[in-house]
């Protein structure tokens, strides 16, 4: 059979099994790691104390990474992403949450094709300035 033979024979088999449906499922620890990347090349804030570095050495705990929560609706393919984080003093809150969610919602809609219905940031706690860390370990 001549490879244009074969071609109009696999097409035709696709208007043949018009019920064909393909599923994927997409746990949610992808969403959460997709979270924690994005959240790493972002300046001036933290997740939850010790969420990184357990992290990245596979310590995870069975409900998924501390301070992150993603609700997948299935029906309208929705994700729904919540993070708590720490911001570092001086930095403009507003500003900072929109860089977080923006960056968030191109990062699971570039990577999973579904979109993001709403990311909810909680900011936490402040943590210190570099030159407020700088100074007191000259002390």
């Amino acid at each position: 059979m001549s490879t244009g033979n074969r071609s109009k024979l696999l097409e035709s088999k696709e208007f043949e099994l018009p019920e064909t449906v393909f599923i994927q499922n997409i746990d949610n620890k992808v969403f959460q790691s997709i979270v924690v990347r994005c959240l790493t090349h972002i300046e001036g804030i933290l997740l939850l104390e010790g969420n990184l570095i357990d992290t990245w050495l596979g310590r995870e705990s069975s409900e998924g990474i501390k301070g992150i929560a993603v609700v997948q609706d299935e029906k309208s393919h929705l994700v729904n992403v919540k993070v708590e984080i720490n911001v570092a003093y001086g930095i403009s809150i507003p500003e900072k949450a929109d860089e977080v969610q923006i960056k968030i919602a191109q990062d699971i809609s570039r990577l999973t094709g579904l979109h993001v219905g709403s990311v909810h940031v909680i900011f936490r706690n402040l943590i210190p300035a570099k030159n407020e860390l700088e100074s007191k370990e000259k002390e």
